[in-house]
């Protein structure tokens, strides 16, 4: 086979990775079984890590983990979208004092540590006390066409969003969900959190446990209903797996229409099913 020849089908959308640039060498530093290599970049001795419950969009298949962790969200009253940081506060951990940002969000704890893989641990928005902003900004404008016109940075608001019940981009079905990309908790190191927002119909019945959302846990369903508004959802966009930055309604590949697609290795993340889940948070650096 040529050396520019892709072994990974078109329709896939994969993305191809150059040898000795992102071998499996070089990956396999980020996956969970080498958490003892990540825990040694962090600055010794490392804080808030370790077993972490939280609930996230549901991992549907492909070689991913776990799902990706929902954000609870709010909308100020000017409109304005954003994702909720908990107050940092200082527990006693491992026989020390560190600090932790968490809450109860519909009798859910949701802390910093949901958000402590993939590096993601190391921005300094991830930081408990990090003087960041809140507001979901406008991020990556070309994954989808109807963010072309926007500027990055700018804020997310409400009305972008008054045709999701019809809104289609040929993929899958329409009005299912409109979807945005976004940055969060962005500060002075430019390295903002991957978001991804979505409203839909889908959301408020979750909310509510209507249909078939009747079966969803209480403790997941009480989240739900706390974590979204007005029929809008938000999830850290970092696949769980290589910690690409997936999208939803992106690829029909493997029925993935009307889900969320990871290009890099083919997980597929479905947003309209909540899930909780468990995992070690890797320590942030102290």
């Amino acid at each position: 086979m040529p050396a520019d020849e892709d072994k990974y089908p078109t329709a896939t959308g994969r993305r191809r990775f150059v040898k000795g640039v992102v071998g499996s060498a070089g990956l396999a530093s980020v996956t969970a079984g080498a958490g003892a290599t990540l825990n040694a970049a962090t600055s010794a001795p490392g804080a808030g890590g370790g077993t972490t419950q939280f609930i996230g969009v549901e991992l549907r298949s492909g070689p991913a983990p776990r799902g990706m962790p929902i954000i609870p969200l709010e909308i100020t009253s000017g409109g304005e979208l954003q994702g909720l940081w908990p107050e940092a506060e200082e527990v006693e951990q491992g026989g020390r004092t560190v600090q932790v940002a968490q809450t109860d969000v519909g009798g859910t704890t949701y802390s910093s540590t949901w958000f402590q893989y993939c590096g993601v641990q190391q921005y300094a928005g991830t930081q408990p006390a990090a003087d960041a902003n809140n507001t979901f900004q406008i991020g990556d404008t070309s994954k989808y066409e109807w963010m072309s016109d926007l500027t990055s940075g700018e804020p997310l608001t409400v009305d972008l969003f008054e045709d999701y019940e019809e809104w289609g981009n040929g993929i899958g079905k329409s009005g299912i969900g409109k979807p945005a990309m976004a940055d969060w908790r962005n500060t002075s190191d430019g390295r903002p959190l991957p978001v991804q927002v979505i409203r839909s119909p889908e959301v408020s019945k979750m909310a509510n446990g209507e249909g078939e959302y009747s079966s969803l846990p209480g403790s997941v369903q009480s989240f739900v209903n706390a974590a979204t508004q007005d029929n809008f959802m938000a999830f850290l966009d970092k696949c769980t797996h290589f910690c690409c930055v997936p999208g939803f309604k992106t690829s029909d590949y493997g029925n993935a229409e009307d889900a969320i697609y990871c290009q890099c290795h083919q997980s597929i993340y479905d947003p309209f099913s909540p899930v909780q889940y468990q995992f070690t948070a890797l320590p942030r650096p102290d």
